[in-house]
């Protein structure tokens, strides 16, 4: 008698049982953005789109004028964007850095991670590339940033400014500059650090979880006010503005970013979580490793692990807020801590 053995193989799609997921945090008071990004998660859309969705709310909305078109005009009164937004799962990354007269920057960075072999477009050949993917081209200046930039150039006499070391003295005049000469170079600079609150922080930040564990991060920003033109933060950058892991979590941070990155804040985070560190442990040892260099720096790291743990860290300011929204809560919920 011949006996026949049939073997049956069944394959599952893994979907996360945690009870966190899928969660979504975001730096700051941005809840509408958070809000978008959890009606995606909650449909069971990805944290990809989470992110690209949510944080497009805050480059619409023009949150609290450091996001978007209209706000944080550079020293020659153009407002230019940065974005970022990284995949946890394939360790793959789109970034744009000082596009020009294209509004959407997080759907132009999300463009480059899907639709190029790069990673990182910037200034005008970045806006080139937006058009190519279908975007309007329009001017990101406004009335109420042109404003500000006249009473900035004409009243407060371009202070304060990004220069150092060259003539005409920049703590006291306009430019345009020159390098002084090396003879009289021993004159010492101002010292001046970034004063970072609700309406000059620069970044919305976040990161988000789907229901298949898959983890996203993100950032968009209109940079530092008056600026010098060209001038790249954080946010855009791997690492610093942002960093997803699925094996970890992922983190964002805000604030002085041309300090911050050079510390990589976001990949320390989540190298600390890799560690066994929890999110706020890990937002800390980020904070604390800059505040090691630069005592009177001001920013905020925030910190999310794969199976929903979250957590946050500030320096430099009274407190810092931060929202939530998982399968726990009904609505978001803004979470407010001191910083050191």
């Amino acid at each position: 008698m011949k006996v026949v053995i049939i073997l049956l193989t069944f394959y599952f799609y893994e979907t996360r049982c945690d009870p966190n997921i899928p969660i979504v945090i975001t730096t700051w008071h941005f809840t509408n953005s958070t809000i978008k990004a959890w009606d995606v998660l909650s449909k069971g859309g990805s944290s990809l789109d989470a992110i690209e969705k949510g944080a497009t709310v805050c480059e619409v909305q023009q949150c609290d004028g450091t996001v978007g078109f209209g706000g944080s005009p550079d020293e020659d009164g153009e407002t230019t964007l940065d974005a970022l937004i990284m995949d946890g799962r394939t360790m793959n990354v789109g970034a744009v850095g000082a596009l020009r007269r294209v509004k959407s920057a997080i759907s132009v960075a999300r463009h480059v991670l899907e639709n190029t072999k790069h990673s990182f477009l910037v200034g005008e050949l970045a806006t080139q590339f937006a058009l190519q993917m279908g975007f309007k081209e329009e001017s990101l200046v406004t009335p109420d940033s042109k404003k500000l930039w006249m009473r900035w150039h004409n009243e407060d006499h371009c202070q304060p400014n990004f220069w150092m070391n060259v003539q005409p003295n920049p703590n006291e005049y306009c430019g345009p500059y020159r390098n002084l000469d090396t003879l009289v170079k021993h004159r010492k600079p101002q010292k001046k650090t970034m004063i970072v609150d609700r309406f000059n922080h620069d970044t919305i930040g976040m990161v988000a979880i789907d229901k298949n564990g898959d983890v996203a991060a993100g950032t968009s920003t209109n940079g530092a006010k008056f600026k010098i033109p060209g001038r790249i933060g954080d946010s855009p950058i791997p690492g610093c503005g942002a960093y997803a892991d699925n094996t970890v979590g992922g983190a964002a941070a805000t604030g002085d970013g041309d300090v911050m990155l050079r510390f990589l804040p976001s990949f320390l985070a989540v190298e600390e979580m890799r560690r066994g560190a929890s999110p706020n442990r890990a937002a800390r040892t980020a904070i604390e490793r800059i505040a090691s260099h630069y005592s009177d720096f001001s920013g905020a790291v925030i910190a999310l692990t794969n199976d929903g743990e979250y957590g946050a860290a500030c320096h430099g300011i009274k407190s810092f807020p931060y929202v939530v929204q998982d399968n726990n809560r009904e609505m978001s919920e803004v979470i407010t801590i001191n910083c050191s």
